[in-house]
């Protein structure tokens, strides 16, 4: 009964010290997204050149299908990792896989990449679930310190996250043209001095990392609210874990928003593996493709911070997805009736008109989703942004080891396929949640 007591002292004495401290939440936000932006870019970059650069026996394209596949296997323990780390040490830990995996690439071979590859799939799975924990704990506290709209400061905060990290597409693919346009791309002193740069953009990236204040999950509160031994209790435990798969398997609304998350994985690998290699590269030329990835990643951030400011609830986020599943719907009709244009001007700007059109639905997507997972899953977040992952590496996984038996057309038709199952499956979640009394559960604050 004592050390009861004297636990539940000590974590008053905890919460005090933390109502004293300043809490800075948007710097948070800043620091969080600036990082992230930091370490994308020089990763972005590299991932994009893997095809071009790591040529022999497909060693680049298959050490991202390891890649892949290793971020879908740990994403399965990434919740209860991020439980244990905390999201802020996840953080930090999850950018030695991407340094390492850039660094790799200075001495490509089987013997450096594949290792790297396993290592990152580790890394990525921890650093993602820490991003989307982090950012809604933050989210939730500037709403609750200033008693605003717990849904509008998470579409805020989602929204400035991913304007900012859609840039890296852009800076990234800047920095290789300004670095390899007097070089052969595949030239080992251009490409050295490349990476050279990239290791030292991703350094400071992850030292920025370290400044973020640290944050405790709603579980870990919980915990500390009770009065309980956090490392014996059972948020850091095996039986935790499979609490948490199992009730996520079984959550209807998570099995409805499996689909979406899945073709968010989807289309992000049609545009690296399939529209860069059959639609730009035949248009416009190999120079043409950081000049159509750059306005992918332009009109992403775009839209992912108009997306973000829009969001205020459920009605919102239906509005704003369908939107942006219209967009991709149009890509996806006019590249299967095979409408193209003339070369030259026209079909140059053709082309970066269904560049952005694809960057408008992937800010979209990457947002909402963000946001309606942090509000209908805010009693387990670690857990649901560790299905987010698990879904969305897999299906990239399985694009770049299945995207080569099959041809282009067919590879459209699919996407086409799962955007309409997927927007109906969407349609369901929404009239369903709706139809739900909000008085009767904590979990859909917010979605008014």
């Amino acid at each position: 009964m004592e050390t009861t007591k004297c636990v539940i002292i000590s974590s008053n004495k905890e919460s005090q010290l933390e109502l004293q401290l300043p809490k800075n939440h948007t710097r948070d936000v800043h620091i969080l997204s600036l990082a992230f932006l930091l370490i994308f870019l020089a990763y972005g970059a590299a991932q994009n050149l893997q095809s071009t650069l790591n040529t022999e026996e497909n060693l680049g394209t298959t050490s991202l299908g390891i890649l892949y596949l290793s971020f879908t296997f740990f994403s399965v323990f990434a919740s209860l990792v991020v439980r244990i780390l905390g999201s802020k040490n996840a953080l930090i830990i999850g950018t030695s896989g991407y340094w390492f995996y850039v660094a790799a690439n200075l001495k490509p071979s089987w013997y450096t990449l594949v290792p790297a590859s396993l290592y990152l799939g580790f890394c990525a799975s921890i650093i993602w679930v820490g991003q989307g924990t982090y950012l809604t704990s933050t989210a939730r506290s500037y709403a609750a310190d200033n008693n605003l709209h717990e849904g509008a400061i998470i579409g805020d905060f989602n929204g400035e996250f991913w304007a900012l990290f859609a840039l890296h597409q852009v800076i990234g693919n800047l920095i290789t043209f300004a670095l390899l346009r007097n070089n052969q791309v595949g030239s080992i002193k251009g490409t050295t001095l490349l990476f050279v740069v990239f290791l030292s953009v991703m350094t400071f990236g992850a030292i920025l990392m370290c400044f973020l204040r640290k944050r405790s999950s709603n579980k870990t509160r919980e915990y500390k609210n009770l009065g309980t031994d956090i490392d014996a209790s059972e948020s850091s435990s095996l039986k935790s874990l499979c609490r948490s798969l199992k009730s996520s398997f079984s959550d209807a609304n998570m099995l409805l928003i499996i689909p979406l998350i899945a073709y968010s994985g989807l289309q992000a690998a049609f545009v690296w593996a399939e529209f860069t290699k059959y639609v730009v590269t035949p248009a416009i030329g190999v120079s043409g493709v950081g000049i159509a990835m750059a306005a992918y990643g332009a009109f992403d951030g775009i839209c992912s911070l108009t997306a973000g400011r829009l969001t205020s609830g459920l009605k919102s986020i239906t509005l704003i997805v369908s939107v942006g599943a219209f967009g991709q719907a149009i890509v996806l009709i006019l590249l299967l009736l095979d409408f193209s244009i003339a070369k030259g001007l026209l079909g140059t700007s053709y082309i970066i008109f269904m560049a952005a059109l694809l960057g408008v639905g992937d800010g979209i997507l990457a947002t909402q989703l963000s946001v309606l997972l942090a509000i209908l899953f805010k009693h387990d977040t670690e857990g649901a942004f560790a299905q987010l992952k698990i879904w969305q590496s897999a299906t990239i996984a399985m694009v770049f080891f299945l995207a080569p038996h099959i041809s282009f057309q067919t590879f459209v038709v699919i996407m086409l396929v799962s955007l309409c199952l997927t927007l109906c499956s969407f349609l369901w979640l929404t009239i369903k949640v709706g139809k739900t009394p909000s008085s009767s559960t904590g979990k859909l604050k917010g979605l008014s």
